[in-house]
């Protein structure tokens, strides 16, 4: 380990976790393309610090503002209030230097939900818990009327979601550039609920009180449908990445579906399943030709499975998530 950057340990003397002429250990640690992140050992005990970048650590020129720092930790307090074994403790934030810290998660006793899925470990249990509490979260912020003054968000989103999955992938497929356009505005116009906007088995730890949702960099008021099919998303496409699993994969695709839509309250389950399914085929074409292709879809023709799929389905858009599920489970078997 070595000393914490002068800012972060400024940052943990304000925050009253750091005393005047006490050291600390440091040590960087991987994983996320969009901060900097860091183990903090104090006198005390492990903390976790977090920076926002604002160049992202992708081989595309991305960038966003680091003031979506100061949101990711509103969107931790307005969730900690709702369902509070869903996220970590925010434990202080300096929006002066741009970090915060929050409870470090011992790996011992936190699973990263990723890893699980790598090994082929489905636990039909862990999505079921996932589509629940994300469904608690939206529904309690649905019509909390200070969400949408906290989380004026519109040009982060943009920039971190809207921008590289959806504009960046109608760059590279011009056919279908005008179906991407019309999700963009759909989404960016269906203002409902607090959304994560990173719904990811790498943002998802399994801890013993179940899942527990990190990096919400991309917090926005707007449509909760995002989430939803940003977290469904994943689990078509690990089918690729872990062959042996597929079924499993898609039958926690479906208890996660069913899991969500029962706590839907706040408008009518068809219409943000329908947008959900809507947005699907072009988040799956997104992780192969956007600006942030998944790290394990590399063969050419498993790409080029996913591009037929989307395409289809974008010409076409699917009317529910099942509908985007059976086309690529049709897919996969051919």
């Amino acid at each position: 380990m070595v000393e914490p950057p002068p800012e972060i340990a400024d940052s943990l003397r304000r925050f009253g976790l750091l005393a005047a002429g006490e050291r600390a250990g440091a040590e960087a640690l991987t994983g996320g393309v969009s901060s900097d992140i860091w183990r903090i050992d104090l006198p005390r005990g492990v903390v976790c610090v977090k920076r926002a970048l604002a160049k992202l650590k992708v081989s595309q020129d991305w960038r966003a503002p680091v003031s979506r720092n100061a949101y990711e930790v509103a969107w931790m307090r307005v969730a900690a209030r709702l369902v509070p074994e869903a996220v970590p403790k925010v434990l202080g934030h300096d929006p002066e230097h741009g970090n915060f810290a929050m409870e470090f998660l011992d790996p011992a006793r936190h699973r990263l939900w990723k890893e699980e899925l790598r090994q082929g470990h489905v636990d039909l249990d862990v999505a079921r818990a996932v589509g629940e509490r994300l469904a608690r979260i939206h529904a309690g912020t649905a019509r909390d009327a200070s969400i949408p003054v906290q989380f004026p968000t519109d040009a982060i989103f943009h920039a971190m979601r809207l921008e590289p999955y959806l504009e960046a992938t109608g760059r590279v497929h011009a056919s279908l550039a005008s179906a991407l356009h019309e999700l963009v505005r759909v989404t960016a116009t269906s203002k409902r609920a607090l959304v994560h906007g990173d719904v990811s088995p790498k943002n998802i730890l399994i801890g013993p009180q179940g899942p527990i949702f990190l990096d919400a960099e991309c917090a926005w008021y707007g449509d909760p449908a995002f989430d939803l099919a940003f977290c469904l998303n994943h689990l078509l496409l690990k089918c690729l990445w872990v062959p042996m699993a597929r079924e499993h994969l898609l039958t926690a695709f479906d208890v996660l579906v069913a899991s969500y839509s029962e706590r839907v309250d706040w408008e009518p389950e068809a219409a943000i399943l329908g947008r959900a399914a809507r947005l699907l085929p072009a988040l799956f074409l997104a992780r192969v030709d956007g600006k942030s292709p998944v790290e394990y879809v590399t063969v050419e023709s498993d790409k080029q499975r996913v591009r037929r799929v989307a395409r289809q389905l974008l010409l076409e858009p699917p009317a529910t998530p099942g509908d985007m599920r059976r086309a690529w489970a049709a897919e996969l078997g051919a």
